[in-house]
């Protein structure tokens, strides 16, 4: 898994919101419709030789005034030594390479430390202060994931799926990472890249997916199928990636025929809690979909009105369909 790119994926497609969850009087004084995220920042360590490429670095205007600041975020997947120094190290180069304030932040992924991480940079003498280097910290692995369930942000969505919980939560921490995601209204490219995030990180085993299944069932029928219709749209990803994944490490059958059996039992639950238990032949038809119809299936889904028009979009496929 990448991670890296997982994060910056995220932090970059809802910046502003990132900001807005962890640091809310920054949204105050920038003015989100100047963000511009600056080509790969690196850095080459003198004495080591070493180049050292900063994670994200946005240039924001700020609001009512011709003024600009940088906001450089670091991911961090675990609390290095003197990591402290190499942020002002960051932050020195940035703020004299682009002369203008510079906002540093560090997002510590990783599920330790569970103490603080440091969060200052300091130069001093018996006599004497030269330095005092302060710089923003969230800190994955001291956050509470039930304090976000309020929140109305898709970062909190998926960043709780990679906060602290008990064995026996997994479950009920994916449904309310969807149930959140599912009240944002975000368009159809936005949501998968969350929902894609927390299956990334929140991955159920059978047992735990069952239970998932219970607890969805739980809820309100509109709910169910916001919720369901998310779950969908990741299986649909999870069939690609697993195929794409399969071609290229030589395995084909063995990743790919989980993912699709697992689709196809996912699928015709959906269709069941839609229009009503399914006919023999219907159930039979989906046991033995191909991944291709599966994929397509999925997401002519909700333009279905009823059992009868799954039977005939499956009509309409069968030409197309393996042995």
């Amino acid at each position: 898994m990448n991670h890296d790119q997982l994060f910056k994926e995220l932090l970059t497609t809802f910046f502003v919101e990132f900001l807005q969850l962890f640091f809310p009087p920054v949204v105050d004084y920038l003015d989100a419709n100047s963000v511009e995220f600056l080509d790969k920042e690196v850095f080459t360590d003198v004495t080591s030789g070493e180049a050292h490429v900063v994670d994200l670095v946005a240039k924001c205007r700020v609001r009512g005034r011709a003024a600009f600041f940088l906001v450089h975020v670091e991911a961090q997947e675990r609390v290095e030594r003197n990591f402290d120094r190499r942020m002002f190290r960051y932050f020195a180069r940035l703020y004299d390479r682009h002369d203008v304030p510079v906002y540093p932040v560090v997002l510590f992924t990783g599920p330790r430390p569970k103490r603080a991480a440091p969060s200052r940079h300091t130069v001093a003498f018996p006599d004497l202060r030269v330095l005092r280097f302060d710089y923003r910290v969230v800190q994955l692995s001291r956050l509470r994931w039930r304090e976000f369930l309020e929140q109305p942000n898709p970062v909190a969505a998926a960043l709780m799926a990679k906060m602290p919980m008990t064995i026996d939560e997994r479950p009920q921490v994916k449904l309310e990472c969807l149930r959140l995601l599912a009240t944002l209204r975000l368009d159809r490219a936005r949501m998968r890249l969350i929902s894609g995030f927390v299956d990334s990180y929140l991955q159920l085993t059978g047992a735990e997916y069952t239970r998932f299944e219970m607890a969805v069932a739980r809820t309100a029928p509109r709910e169910q199928e916001a919720v369901m219709e998310i779950v969908t749209s990741w299986m649909e990803e999870g069939l690609v990636r697993g195929r794409q994944e399969g071609r290229q490490q030589g395995h084909v059958e063995g990743r790919q025929q989980g993912r699709l059996e697992e689709g196809r039992a996912l699928l015709a639950r959906m269709i069941e809690r839609r229009f009503g238990a399914l006919t023999s032949a219907l159930r039979t038809r989906l046991s033995s979909l191909p991944v291709e119809d599966l994929e397509a299936l999925a997401d002519a889904l909700w333009e279905c009105r009823s059992a009868e028009d799954v039977s005939a979009w499956l009509e309409a496929r069968r030409p197309s369909e393996s042995t």
